[in-house]
């Protein structure tokens, strides 16, 4: 464990992407704000992932964007030194950056966790755990700093242009279903008739809204269409069409959110909104949406039996199982009997 005499007056964070780790981030940095109000953050992150974390106020962001070359982020952090580095990600890439920041102290993962490297670019080390989800993992980024309290909690409110955006498309009255049906690991996701007859379901037993979101990209569209014409009910299909603080502010007036292992799954975590999640190829336990654990789909176990050979835990920590068809062990009937017992519980 690190020892200050007195708080640090600056402190630096690194963690570039993606979206769903940069949200687990959140909770570590509303922890480091309550313990140390004075100490002024700076968060080194990705452009895609600034577009939504720049919501948070009373942090500094450097923009950095990953396709670029190093030298952009070199002239931003030029002269800029800061007391403590907390380098969160284990890319090649994101100790490159590191490698930029001046700071005397840089905590990085323990030796063991330390993929790519890492080790080699810091001078002191989180205390050793296994097989945590993630965002336990990074609060052992606070424990190190001698923040002995967790403050679980985001407070990422979106902006008053995107919460009317949402309320135009989620009326106050009428509880929606919002459907994410696409990660960008394609073998994450469900298939498309799958999410049709869930939709169905939906509409016809509970009289819900359904909205499907998600990005612009050829696939995400071409699901959404197909979603649309197996469904057999009334869609509202905005794939491709709301940026991210408008996908939050959705989110937030959604009755619950339907999602494979991707970003919006823990955006709904950052708001509040439970999350139905579908994992066979990721391991739940490790990266599903913190709080709706519950109400997720774990087909991994089965998963680690069919394609591997062997019991779920016998694998390492964090092994994805992103095969042709692994998503097939999760069953439409599974998931509307989720659906249902998720909707008879109380908000």
């Amino acid at each position: 464990m690190l020892s200050f005499a007195e708080p640090p007056r600056s402190l630096c964070i690194l963690r570039l992407s993606a979206i769903g780790d940069t949200c687990h981030v959140v909770p570590i940095v509303r922890t480091i704000q309550q313990a140390w109000p004075a100490t002024q953050l700076t968060w080194i992150i990705g452009k895609t992932e600034a577009r939504l974390m720049s919501l948070i106020e009373g942090v500094e962001f450097i923009t950095v964007d990953k396709r670029a070359s190093l030298g952009a982020a070199r002239a931003q952090l030029d002269g800029r030194r800061f007391d403590v580095l907390l380098h969160m990600q284990l890319a090649l890439r994101a100790s490159l950056v590191a490698r930029q920041v001046a700071a005397p102290v840089k905590l990085g993962f323990d030796r063991a966790r330390a993929r790519e490297l890492q080790w080699l670019f810091t001078n002191a080390r989180i205390a050793p755990r296994a097989r945590e989800h993630v965002l336990d993992s990074f609060f052992g980024f606070s424990d190190a700093l001698g923040i002995k309290e967790r403050v679980l909690h985001w407070q990422v409110p979106p902006p008053p242009a995107a919460q009317a955006y949402a309320a135009r498309l989620i009326p106050d009255a009428q509880p929606t279903l919002l459907v994410s049906p696409c990660s960008s690991h394609v073998l994450r996701n469900w298939q498309p008739l799958r999410y049709a007859a869930l939709a169905a379901h939906a509409v016809r037993r509970h009289g819900m809204r359904v909205i499907l979101t998600g990005g612009p990209s050829e696939l995400e569209r071409r699901t959404g269409q197909e979603i649309e014409r197996s469904a057999g009910v009334a869609l509202v299909n905005q794939i491709g069409k709301d940026t991210l603080p408008e996908l939050l502010a959705l989110i937030a007036r959604a009755r619950v959110l339907v999602s494979p292992d991707s970003g919006p799954a823990h955006m709904a975590t950052m708001v509040g909104t439970p999350v139905l999640g579908l994992y066979a190829a990721t391991n739940p336990a490790r990266s599903g949406p913190y709080l709706s654990r519950r109400w997720c789909i774990d087909a991994y176990p089965e998963a680690a039996r069919v394609f591997r050979g062997v019991e779920a835990h016998e694998l390492p920590w964090g092994h994805k199982i992103e095969e042709d068809g692994v998503m097939d062990l999760i069953g439409v009937e599974e998931v509307t009997a989720r659906l249902d017992e998720l909707l008879g519980s109380a908000p």
